[in-house]
Protein backbone atom coordinates (compact mmCIF):
# COMPACT_ATOMS: atom_id res chain seq x y z
CA UNK A 1 0.00 0.00 0.00
CA UNK A 2 1.58 3.50 -0.95
CA UNK A 3 -1.01 6.04 0.08
CA UNK A 4 -0.35 6.28 3.89
CA UNK A 5 -3.62 6.21 6.21
CA UNK A 6 -4.04 9.38 8.17
CA UNK A 7 -6.33 7.54 11.05
CA UNK A 8 -4.66 3.73 11.05
CA UNK A 9 -1.14 2.68 11.67
CA UNK A 10 0.80 -0.63 12.25
CA UNK A 11 2.60 -0.86 15.72
CA UNK A 12 4.86 -3.48 16.14
CA UNK A 13 6.90 -3.78 19.02
CA UNK A 14 10.23 -5.62 19.03
CA UNK A 15 12.54 -7.02 21.37
CA UNK A 16 15.29 -9.70 20.26
CA UNK A 17 13.20 -11.13 17.43
CA UNK A 18 15.63 -12.94 15.72
CA UNK A 19 16.12 -13.03 11.73
CA UNK A 20 12.19 -13.24 10.70
CA UNK A 21 11.98 -9.66 11.78
CA UNK A 22 13.19 -8.00 8.88
CA UNK A 23 11.00 -10.26 6.49
CA UNK A 24 7.64 -9.50 8.82
CA UNK A 25 8.35 -5.93 8.41
CA UNK A 26 8.48 -5.42 5.04
CA UNK A 27 5.38 -8.24 4.57
CA UNK A 28 3.42 -5.49 6.82
CA UNK A 29 4.69 -2.40 4.48
CA UNK A 30 3.32 -4.44 1.54
CA UNK A 31 -0.37 -4.50 2.95
CA UNK A 32 -0.01 -0.98 4.92
CA UNK A 33 1.27 2.48 4.85
CA UNK A 34 2.42 3.52 8.16
CA UNK A 35 4.50 0.64 9.57
CA UNK A 36 5.79 1.72 12.69
CA UNK A 37 8.60 -0.90 15.03
CA UNK A 38 9.35 -0.12 18.78
CA UNK A 39 12.21 -1.84 19.04
CA UNK A 40 12.40 -2.17 23.23
CA UNK A 41 16.13 -2.45 23.94
CA UNK A 42 16.72 -4.88 21.43
CA UNK A 43 20.40 -6.18 21.65
CA UNK A 44 20.46 -8.87 18.99
CA UNK A 45 21.48 -7.20 16.33
CA UNK A 46 18.00 -6.61 14.56
CA UNK A 47 18.17 -2.99 14.83
CA UNK A 48 20.75 -1.90 12.14
CA UNK A 49 19.03 -3.49 9.47
CA UNK A 50 15.36 -2.03 10.18
CA UNK A 51 16.38 0.99 11.23
CA UNK A 52 18.69 1.02 7.31
CA UNK A 53 14.96 -0.39 5.75
CA UNK A 54 13.46 2.75 7.37
CA UNK A 55 16.20 5.44 5.78
CA UNK A 56 14.75 4.15 2.39
CA UNK A 57 11.28 3.90 3.31
CA UNK A 58 9.11 6.92 4.21
CA UNK A 59 6.23 4.76 5.39
CA UNK A 60 8.09 2.66 7.51
CA UNK A 61 9.27 4.41 11.10
CA UNK A 62 11.38 2.78 13.72
CA UNK A 63 11.97 4.21 17.30
CA UNK A 64 14.95 2.87 19.42
CA UNK A 65 14.48 2.50 23.20
CA UNK A 66 17.76 2.11 25.28
CA UNK A 67 16.41 -0.44 27.36
CA UNK A 68 14.19 -3.18 27.14
CA UNK A 69 10.88 -1.97 29.25
CA UNK A 70 8.64 -5.33 28.38
CA UNK A 71 5.63 -5.72 25.28
CA UNK A 72 3.36 -3.46 26.67
CA UNK A 73 5.63 -0.22 27.80
CA UNK A 74 6.91 -0.28 23.99
CA UNK A 75 2.74 -0.12 22.15
CA UNK A 76 2.27 2.92 25.07
CA UNK A 77 5.58 4.56 24.16
CA UNK A 78 4.55 4.26 20.02
CA UNK A 79 0.82 5.03 21.37
CA UNK A 80 1.60 8.30 22.86
CA UNK A 81 3.37 9.35 19.91
CA UNK A 82 0.83 7.82 17.58
CA UNK A 83 -1.82 10.17 19.46
CA UNK A 84 0.26 13.20 18.77
CA UNK A 85 0.56 12.97 15.54
CA UNK A 86 -3.15 12.60 15.30
CA UNK A 87 -3.57 8.86 14.92
CA UNK A 88 -6.91 7.28 15.78
CA UNK A 89 -6.30 3.33 16.16
CA UNK A 90 -3.38 1.30 15.84
CA UNK A 91 -3.18 -2.28 14.32
CA UNK A 92 -0.33 -4.25 17.09
CA UNK A 93 1.76 -7.22 16.13
CA UNK A 94 4.59 -9.45 16.97
CA UNK A 95 8.12 -9.10 14.98
CA UNK A 96 8.88 -12.96 14.71
CA UNK A 97 6.63 -13.69 12.05
CA UNK A 98 3.85 -15.67 13.87
CA UNK A 99 0.91 -12.96 12.82
CA UNK A 100 -0.51 -12.74 9.13
CA UNK A 101 0.58 -9.79 7.69
CA UNK A 102 -1.83 -9.89 4.75
CA UNK A 103 -4.78 -10.07 6.94
CA UNK A 104 -3.69 -6.09 7.95
CA UNK A 105 -5.93 -4.73 5.61
CA UNK A 106 -9.02 -6.88 6.32
CA UNK A 107 -8.88 -5.93 10.31
CA UNK A 108 -8.25 -2.47 9.25
CA UNK A 109 -11.08 -2.16 7.26
CA UNK A 110 -13.33 -4.01 10.16
CA UNK A 111 -12.13 -0.85 12.60
CA UNK A 112 -13.31 1.33 10.09
CA UNK A 113 -16.22 -0.04 9.48
CA UNK A 114 -16.96 -0.21 13.45
CA UNK A 115 -14.21 2.06 14.96
CA UNK A 116 -15.43 2.44 18.64
CA UNK A 117 -14.59 -1.36 18.93
CA UNK A 118 -11.46 -3.09 19.34
CA UNK A 119 -11.30 -6.22 16.48
CA UNK A 120 -9.03 -8.97 17.68
CA UNK A 121 -7.79 -11.85 16.10
CA UNK A 122 -8.82 -15.56 16.76
CA UNK A 123 -5.76 -17.45 15.94
CA UNK A 124 -6.36 -20.80 13.79
CA UNK A 125 -3.75 -23.11 15.06
CA UNK A 126 -2.02 -25.54 13.28
CA UNK A 127 0.35 -28.83 13.85
CA UNK A 128 3.01 -25.96 14.79
CA UNK A 129 1.26 -24.62 17.59
CA UNK A 130 2.67 -25.81 21.38
CA UNK A 131 0.02 -28.18 22.58
CA UNK A 132 0.75 -27.08 26.41
CA UNK A 133 0.51 -23.24 24.98
CA UNK A 134 -2.95 -23.94 23.20
CA UNK A 135 -4.57 -25.81 26.05
CA UNK A 136 -3.20 -23.09 28.26
CA UNK A 137 -4.53 -19.79 26.84
CA UNK A 138 -8.09 -21.46 27.48
CA UNK A 139 -7.34 -20.98 31.27
CA UNK A 140 -6.81 -17.53 30.46
CA UNK A 141 -9.75 -17.34 27.94
CA UNK A 142 -12.01 -18.44 30.40
CA UNK A 143 -10.76 -15.93 33.34
CA UNK A 144 -11.03 -13.07 30.98
CA UNK A 145 -14.46 -14.11 29.86
CA UNK A 146 -15.85 -14.58 33.43
CA UNK A 147 -13.94 -10.44 34.44
CA UNK A 148 -16.26 -9.47 31.49
CA UNK A 149 -19.41 -11.23 31.82
CA UNK A 150 -18.97 -12.96 28.58
CA UNK A 151 -18.57 -9.70 26.71
CA UNK A 152 -17.78 -11.23 23.59
CA UNK A 153 -13.90 -11.81 23.87
CA UNK A 154 -12.48 -14.67 21.55
CA UNK A 155 -9.02 -14.93 22.44
CA UNK A 156 -7.26 -12.77 25.26
CA UNK A 157 -3.72 -13.47 24.27
CA UNK A 158 -3.59 -12.98 20.57
CA UNK A 159 -1.59 -9.84 20.05
CA UNK A 160 -3.00 -9.56 16.39
CA UNK A 161 -5.65 -7.20 17.02
CA UNK A 162 -6.73 -3.57 16.49
CA UNK A 163 -7.03 -0.98 19.58
CA UNK A 164 -8.82 2.53 19.34
CA UNK A 165 -6.07 4.27 20.76
CA UNK A 166 -7.96 7.08 23.28
CA UNK A 167 -9.41 4.77 25.39
CA UNK A 168 -6.42 2.23 25.25
CA UNK A 169 -3.80 5.17 26.40
CA UNK A 170 -6.51 6.41 29.17
CA UNK A 171 -6.61 2.73 30.58
CA UNK A 172 -2.97 2.46 30.55
CA UNK A 173 -2.89 5.42 32.49
CA UNK A 174 -4.88 4.98 34.91
CA UNK A 175 -2.72 2.16 36.58
CA UNK A 176 1.49 0.63 36.76
CA UNK A 177 0.35 -3.18 35.09
CA UNK A 178 -0.04 -4.01 31.17
CA UNK A 179 3.70 -3.46 30.68
CA UNK A 180 5.07 -6.59 30.06
CA UNK A 181 3.69 -10.34 28.64
CA UNK A 182 -0.22 -8.81 30.79
CA UNK A 183 -0.12 -6.76 28.62
CA UNK A 184 -2.55 -8.57 25.64
CA UNK A 185 -5.43 -10.18 28.14
CA UNK A 186 -5.59 -6.90 30.80
CA UNK A 187 -6.05 -4.82 27.62
CA UNK A 188 -9.23 -6.54 26.29
CA UNK A 189 -10.66 -7.22 29.95
CA UNK A 190 -10.31 -3.36 31.02
CA UNK A 191 -11.04 -2.01 27.69
CA UNK A 192 -14.32 -3.74 27.96
CA UNK A 193 -15.00 -2.27 31.43
CA UNK A 194 -14.29 1.04 29.31
CA UNK A 195 -17.18 -0.05 27.00
CA UNK A 196 -15.26 -0.80 24.07
CA UNK A 197 -16.55 -3.99 22.60
CA UNK A 198 -14.84 -7.03 21.28
CA UNK A 199 -15.10 -7.87 16.73
CA UNK A 200 -13.76 -11.13 16.34
CA UNK A 201 -11.99 -12.29 13.29
CA UNK A 202 -9.83 -15.60 12.16
CA UNK A 203 -6.54 -15.37 11.97
CA UNK A 204 -3.83 -18.29 11.06
CA UNK A 205 -1.33 -18.36 13.79
CA UNK A 206 2.29 -20.00 13.04
CA UNK A 207 5.20 -21.15 15.28
CA UNK A 208 8.24 -20.98 13.92
CA UNK A 209 11.27 -23.82 15.00
CA UNK A 210 14.83 -22.55 16.02
CA UNK A 211 15.63 -23.74 12.72
CA UNK A 212 13.29 -22.11 11.06
CA UNK A 213 14.67 -18.95 12.71
CA UNK A 214 11.83 -18.57 15.45
CA UNK A 215 12.44 -16.64 18.45
CA UNK A 216 10.39 -17.21 21.72
CA UNK A 217 10.61 -15.27 24.97
CA UNK A 218 7.86 -17.27 26.65
CA UNK A 219 8.70 -18.60 30.18
CA UNK A 220 6.30 -20.84 31.50
CA UNK A 221 6.77 -20.63 35.04
CA UNK A 222 7.63 -16.55 34.94
CA UNK A 223 4.85 -15.57 32.47
CA UNK A 224 2.27 -18.04 34.23
CA UNK A 225 2.84 -16.11 37.66
CA UNK A 226 2.21 -12.69 36.11
CA UNK A 227 -0.84 -13.95 34.39
CA UNK A 228 -2.24 -15.40 37.66
CA UNK A 229 -1.34 -12.27 39.33
CA UNK A 230 -2.85 -10.45 37.13
CA UNK A 231 -6.10 -12.45 36.78
CA UNK A 232 -6.25 -12.13 40.63
CA UNK A 233 -6.24 -8.01 40.58
CA UNK A 234 -8.59 -8.09 37.47
CA UNK A 235 -10.83 -10.31 40.00
CA UNK A 236 -11.00 -7.82 42.66
CA UNK A 237 -11.94 -5.12 39.54
CA UNK A 238 -14.66 -7.24 38.33
CA UNK A 239 -16.10 -7.58 41.81
CA UNK A 240 -15.99 -3.94 42.89
CA UNK A 241 -17.47 -3.02 38.98
CA UNK A 242 -20.05 -6.34 39.29
CA UNK A 243 -23.34 -3.93 40.00
CA UNK A 244 -22.34 -1.28 37.05
CA UNK A 245 -21.27 -4.50 34.51
CA UNK A 246 -24.78 -6.19 35.23
CA UNK A 247 -26.83 -3.33 34.74
CA UNK A 248 -25.01 -2.41 31.53
CA UNK A 249 -25.60 -6.59 30.39
CA UNK A 250 -29.13 -5.98 31.28
CA UNK A 251 -29.91 -2.83 29.34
Amino acid sequence: MTSPSPTHLVLIPSYNPGPKVVATVRAARQYWNPVWVVIDGSTDGTTAPLQAMAASDAGLRVIVLPENSGKGAAVLHGLEQAAALGYTHALTMDSDGQHPAELIPAFMAASHTQPGCMVLGMPQFDASAPRLRVQGRRISNWWANLETLWAGIGDSLFGFRVYPIAPLRAVMRRQPWMRRFDFDPEAVVRLCWHGVKPLNLAAPVRYFSAAEGGVSHFNYLRDNLLLTWMHSRLLLGFLLRLPYLLLRKLR
